[in-house]
Formats: C-alpha cells, sequence, structure tokens
C-alpha cells in the first residue's frame, strides 16, 4: 500500500471537465488516503450501503467532509443503495464447482448450506419469476443455467456454462423479468441514514419503472424534512426493464448511471456499448446527470497501471459526453485507491483536449426554450464561444443555470457562484462546473462587483480577459436567471 503520511508525494490535481467518483471502502477509509484522492481529483465519494453498518456510513461522511475542508473544495456525497438481495445462499464449503451438463437445484425452501447438487436462495420469489427454457445467469454471468422445471419451490436446471460458485452470488435473467421490488426495507432504512450524514444524492439499486424513482423521492422527502435537506436521486440502469423504460424514469430522477455490470448480464455484453452511449445522449438532451459505472479501471485492484483497453473505455465515456466516471473495487478494496484515481484524471483531461465543440447554436439546432433562465443560460454559452471569453460564470441559487450550462459542450470553463453549500455539493457533479462558495449582496450591480473580485482573487481571470456572467434580478429568487454581462476585465 502507498504511503500518505506526506503530501508532499502527491500530484497536484488536473483540471478536468469530467468528474471521478470514487467509492470507499477498506482501501480507502483513513482520513489521510481520503485528503489525497480528493486532492487528486475525486469531485464525488460514494458510500456504498451495500456494505457496512449505518454508523460506519456516517463516520466516512464525516471524515470525507473533515478532508474536503482541508482541501479548500466542497465535493459530493452519494449513497448507493443495495437493492433486493437477488442471491444464492451459501455453501458448505464455501464454494463449489459446477459441471457443464450437470442438474443444479435452486431451492427457496432449502435452510441447510449447498453442495455441487444445489443451494438455498436468498431470493425467495425466484421460483415465481421463470419458467422452463429461461435461463438465469449467476456471479455476474460466468456460470449459466438453464431452467427445465419449477416443482413448488425449487427451480430445477442443468449447468450450460460451469466453473466454480461460492456465497451469496448474484442472479439474473437473461432478458429481465426478476419482480423483486427496488426499494427493500432496508432500503428504506438506509435512506434515513442517507439524510442523516446529508448525502447529496442517493443512487437506487435496480429501478424497473418512473413510480419506483418516484418511492424513493418522496421517502427521501419525508426522511429528510425535518433536517431540510433534499438529495438528487440517480436511477441506476442495470436491469432490462429499466431500458423499455428508460425516459419515464429519466423524467423521474436527476440523473442516471449506466450501471454496465448487471445491465450486461441481462442484455448482453454486446448490447453495453450502444445502450452506453443512448443513455448519455439521451441524459443531456433532458438536462439529466448521467454517471458511466463497473469495471472502468478494473486491473488496477491489483496493479498500478491500467490497460490500454480500460484506457479506451474511459475515454470513450468522456467523449461520449457523461458528467462522471466511477471507480468501484479500484478504490474500495483495491491496492492503489490514490494512483488510480490519478490515472484517471490522466485519461479524462488527456481526452478532453481532442473534444471538439459542433458550436453551441449548430447544439441548439430548432430546440424550443421556453424559460426566461434557460434561454439566459444558452445566450451565456453562445457568446462566450464566439468572443473566445476565459470562463462563463453563473451566480446561481439551485443551480440550474449551471446545469443547463454543462449539458452542452464547450471549452470553455463555467464557474457557478452559490451562497448555498448545499447547492456548491450537489453542482460537484456538473460536468465542466466548477462549484464555488460566495456570499452575495442583494443588490444586482454589487453582486456583479463581489463575482469580478472573487474571480480575480483566485486567478480566474486577469486583466484584459472577457468573461460571461449570469444572475437574476431580484437576487436570490431560484429560477430567476433573467440577466447576462459581459465583462472587460479592467485592470488594477
Amino acid at each position: 500500500m502507498p504511503c500518505f503520511t506526506s503530501f508532499a508525494c502527491q500530484a497536484i490535481m488536473l483540471h478536468h471537465a469530467t468528474k471521478i467518483v470514487a467509492t470507499l471502502g477498506p482501501a480507502s477509509s483513513d482520513p489521510a488516503t481520503i485528503e489525497a484522492m480528493l486532492r487528486a481529483g475525486v469531485s464525488v465519494v460514494r458510500l456504498n450501503f451495500s456494505h457496512g453498518a449505518a454508523q460506519d456510513h456516517v463516520e466516512r461522511a464525516r471524515v470525507v467532509r473533515e478532508a474536503a475542508a482541508r482541501t479548500g473544495r466542497e465535493v459530493a456525497i452519494m449513497a448507493d443503495l443495495q437493492g433486493p438481495k437477488i442471491r444464492v445462499g451459501k455453501f458448505a464449503t464455501g464454494r463449489v464447482q459446477l459441471a457443464p451438463g450437470a442438474p443444479f437445484v435452486l431451492d427457496a425452501a432449502r435452510t441447510e448450506p449447498g453442495d455441487e447438487h444445489g443451494v438455498g436462495l436468498d431470493y425467495k420469489a425466484l421460483p415465481g419469476d421463470v419458467r422452463p427454457g429461461d435461463v438465469l445467469l449467476l456471479n455476474d454471468g460466468l456460470i449459466v443455467l438453464a431452467v427445465d422445471r419449477v416443482l413448488g419451490d425449487a427451480v430445477h436446471t442443468t449447468v450450460k456454462l460451469g466453473g466454480e460458485l461460492s456465497n451469496n452470488k448474484g442472479i439474473n435473467k437473461m432478458g429481465g423479468g426478476l419482480t423483486a421490488p427496488a426499494l427493500t426495507a432496508k432500503d428504506m432504512q438506509d435512506i434515513q441514514t442517507a439524510m442523516r450524514l446529508r448525502a447529496d444524492y442517493v443512487a437506487v439499486s435496480f429501478p424497473k419503472s418512473a413510480t419506483d424513482m418516484e418511492m424513493a423521492r418522496q421517502l427521501c422527502a419525508v426522511a429528510g424534512a425535518d433536517l431540510g435537506h433534499r438529495a438528487g436521486l440517480i436511477a441506476k440502469i442495470e436491469r432490462a426493464e429499466a431500458i423499455s423504460h428508460l425516459e419515464e424514469i429519466l423524467a423521474a430522477s436527476d440523473g442516471i448511471m449506466v450501471a454496465r455490470g448487471d445491465l450486461a448480464v441481462e442484455m448482453g455484453h454486446a448490447a453495453v456499448p450502444a445502450l452506453q452511449k443512448r443513455m448519455i445522449q439521451l441524459a443531456r438532451e433532458r438536462d439529466k446527470l448521467v454517471i458511466t459505472a463497473t469495471q472502468m479501471m478494473e486491473s488496477m485492484i491489483a496493479h498500478p497501471v491500467p490497460t490500454r483497453a480500460e484506457v479506451s473505455d474511459v475515454a470513450n465515456a468522456v467523449l461520449d459526453g457523461t458528467d462522471a466516471v466511477m471507480l468501484s473495487a479500484e478504490t474500495a478494496s483495491g491496492r492503489y485507491p490514490l494512483e488510480t484515481v490519478q490515472e484517471m484524471a490522466r485519461i479524462c483531461q488527456a481526452a478532453e483536449a481532442h473534444v471538439t465543440s459542433a458550436g453551441i447554436a449548430a447544439a441548439l439546432g430548432s430546440k424550443p426554450l421556453s424559460r426566461i433562465d434557460q434561454t439566459i443560460a444558452m445566450g451565456a454559452l453562445f457568446t462566450a464561444e464566439r468572443l473566445g471569453a476565459k470562463a462563463i460564470v453563473a451566480l446561481t441559487d439551485s443551480g440550474a443555470t449551471a446545469l443547463w450550462m454543462s449539458r452542452h459542450r464547450i471549452a470553455v470553463p463555467i464557474y457557478a457562484l452559490t451562497p448555498k453549500l448545499a447547492t456548491q455539493r450537489k453542482m460537484a457533479l456538473y460536468r465542466n462546473v466548477t462549484p464555488m462558495l460566495m456570499d452575495t449582496s442583494a443588490d444586482r450591480d454589487e453582486a456583479m462587483h463581489q463575482a469580478d473580485s472573487y474571480l480575480r482573487r483566485h486567478g480566474i481571470v486577469e486583466a484584459g480577459d472577457i468573461y460571461a456572467i449570469t444572475c437574476g434580478e431580484p437576487m436570490g429568487a431560484p429560477g430567476g436567471t433573467n440577466l447576462l454581462k459581459i465583462n472587460r476585465v479592467l485592470p488594477g
């Protein structure tokens, strides 16, 4: 394990528009490691509620907030719900070897440990979800079983693709169709924990429809009401059914995660690259966020450098326009969490150097704009691009203006200045947006002057630079952006 006792060995954070999501775990829970990863470029920290107790997550969130304060920048915290446990039970020896052609029984009523002939189920509803001819994929598709018949609580199968099967491995049905609800009793308790630690985003596992996301939003609203906290919702697209209802799920969410592991098992690996591109494009068109996840730098769990295929995978997600790329086991349990973040940051930066804008006017096309604040945001992009501005600045209360700006590819960096800490943290996930906390005057002209001084003080602009700035009048009214001003920085 690398040593983090001194920050002198850390790389300076590279500027990259694409955000990095890092999962915390045994390899990355101590304060020094977390701080090092934030300094290397992590913008969103993921707490995986599939592992650990509630208090573990509360403590990690506290450490993240303290580490962020030491780095001088805020990050978002994402609470990732476990979802239904669609898994086999345990084996007497911990694992068995399944031979092709052998019979194997998945028995929901079995209480004793499993063996090479069969095993119990954590997911008791499986017998009602399958019928002869269905194909079940276990352990991310490494084990393939064909369903022969269903007798009561027992699903009798034949092993088509064998290998080692160990305790509690996941079950998928090819083509989808498992009826497990997206939100379990555990998830409902975990939502309360997520609100208590003030998670900026909650990721919902295995949603099949907009109804799942609407229920999650209601639960978050109730749990966060007394705290005055509202979290954004991310739908993890990992079921075949979710693809059929993608647009309605997007409409009910603040963003989606392209969760390529389970999705590849249910839809087939070859279908995933095109689905990834479609989901990223659709999310951006609908003004939603999108995270690309699963096995992006998998080899770095054990090795200090990524494979060329992994580099291409991350770069292609960046070129597709994803808001963020995510690390899971690579930072949670891998040997090189900091090096993985550094490598991913370098890949993002290199890929973004080759992103070409088609022009804001061309990107908008004939898309109608019915809102004044959205029109101002688009006007800022168009003007900044044509003038070669040094920066685009949004004085924003809710973050909506910055979100709209971030949906379009533009080389000009976007700085979002907000008086609200919760908004600053939430904007940490927006592509090409640097969120900054700044209290502003209620007077428009004074607020503009404060922003100009703030930009100079932070070295964002200097004498002679041009920047575009948007704000609303009256100041502080959510959704009230109605002013665009072009400034040239004067000497002094």
